[in-house]
């Protein structure tokens, strides 16, 4: 449906007016006999808008634009053309209504620029969570060349934009450059030297293990022969991710669930290429996404589709039926990591006892992000009552932490906490450490 308003004043026509107003009550207390000029200038002003409205000209056509696809917290654009003929506008705005996933507030203002009779402009703007954002209804302003009337119309758009997860890391050049000098390669070799998998003899150097020393191959060809093995491969990674409420909070306007799906997706990337397979799980109050295990770099489109599922959930997570659930899932020995957060020392202690029992069987690499904010107030100057208040409440939560953090190292778990940006490429680091080990296949 539309709606058209074909001439409105603009806000500078109604501050005259508002102006105008102590003027022709000066004049009535002065000159009562000048009455007159009031209603005539009120006149006056009413055609001026009625005729710079008409100045405006026609709106033939507009035209509107958003990609289809787009990545959370990753920049895109939006524009906006229009064509008005037989007149003289002096300025066209646009402003759209969408979902507030896509710009803060769910309201987007555009000014456009003109070319001869088109005018054209566009925004740049990044969603701040995933999902379907649209675009619903669009108004345009258009005003005289005296600025003192516009015409306007508002009318309805159908534009769907997905939002999925941010996968600029793995399309980096710093991702690529990883995996040409990292032990995987930009395609999976076979690496000898390690592992427990025979794969050849060769003689044996200075500086290797001497326990790689096969004595009895020795012995038949007078040489010191060593075995290569194989690097394990086939590994099974899980990439769990908590959706709770704490980890829907915003990190540098995107919440943490962002940040982590990010993270977990270029390792899970990396994984792949390196010839082990990488499974997702999600779980709030309840298990929310459980993926298969997938094995080739070519069916990671399925991951990335799994965590574009993984929805933002306002409630503490159930972590003691979440972390059952994906053990039960698990058949043999894996590699879990776990991006997760904790506000207070109830939902702490039950994330301890879940991990503990995981401990068990598999290998837990627990991901937390660095919170600058809560540094921030550690270390802002004590100059008021406030700031000494929230420096040592910054204090406790971050004594807290650490006491959280030590525990489940002393159950045999990994940590890593580092600031967002870098996260990724630290899961990626802890993986191949772990990989090389041989402890998963263990």
């Amino acid at each position: 449906m539309r709606i058209a308003f074909p001439l409105v004043p603009t806000a500078r026509a109604v501050w005259l007016a508002a102006l105008a107003a102590p003027v022709a009550l000066l004049v009535a207390l002065i000159a009562p006999q000048a009455w007159l000029v009031a209603p005539i200038a009120g006149a006056a002003l009413i055609v001026a808008v009625l005729a710079d409205g008409a100045l405006a000209g026609k709106l033939v056509e507009w035209r509107f634009h958003a990609p289809a696809d787009v990545e959370v917290g990753e920049p895109f654009t939006v524009s906006v053309l229009a064509e008005i003929a037989g007149g003289a506008p002096g300025s066209v705005a646009a402003s759209l209504l969408c979902d507030p996933r896509l710009a803060l507030g769910g309201r987007l203002d555009i000014t456009l620029d003109a070319d001869r009779m088109h005018w054209h402009g566009e925004t740049e703007v990044a969603a701040n969570r995933r999902g379907t954002g649209e675009f619903d209804r669009i108004w345009l302003n258009w005003q005289g060349p005296l600025g003192l009337g516009a015409r306007q119309i508002s009318q309805s758009v159908t534009s769907v934009v997905r939002i999925w997860p941010d996968l600029a890391p793995i399309r980096s050049k710093t991702l690529e450059a990883y995996l040409r000098d990292s032990e995987i390669g930009m395609i999976a070799r076979r690496q000898r030297g390690e592992g427990t998998q025979f794969e050849a003899l060769a003689e044996y150097d200075a500086g290797m293990d001497r326990r790689r020393i096969d004595w009895k191959a020795s012995a038949r060809h007078t040489k010191l022969l060593a075995r290569e093995n194989e690097s394990e491969r086939n590994n099974q990674i899980v990439f769990a991710f908590d959706c709770g409420k704490a980890m829907c909070e915003p990190l540098e306007g995107v919440p943490r669930i962002d940040r982590a799906v990010t993270a977990g997706l270029t390792a899970a990337y990396v994984a792949l290429k390196g010839g082990d397979r990488s499974m997702l799980f999600g779980f709030a109050r309840r298990p929310e996404v459980i993926t298969p295990f997938i094995a080739e770099a070519r069916a990671f489109p399925k991951l990335q589709e799994a965590a574009a599922t993984l929805d933002y959930q306002a409630e503490e997570p159930n972590f003691t039926l979440g972390l059952a659930t994906l053990s039960a899932q698990l058949r043999r020995r894996s590699l879990i990591v776990l991006f997760s957060e904790f506000t207070d020392p109830t939902s702490a202690e039950m994330m301890i006892e879940s991990i503990a029992r995981l401990v068990e069987k598999h290998i837990v690499l627990f991901v937390t992000f660095e919170d600058a904010e809560l540094e921030a107030l550690q270390s802002t100057e004590p100059d008021s009552l406030a700031a000494i208040a929230g420096a040592v409440t910054a204090e406790s939560l971050a004594q807290q932490r650490q006491l959280v953090h030590e525990r489940l190292r002393r159950m045999g778990v990994d940590i890593i906490e580092a600031p967002h940006d870098k996260v990724g490429f630290a899961v990626i680091d802890r993986y191949l450490r772990i990989r090389r080990s041989e402890a998963i296949a263990g």
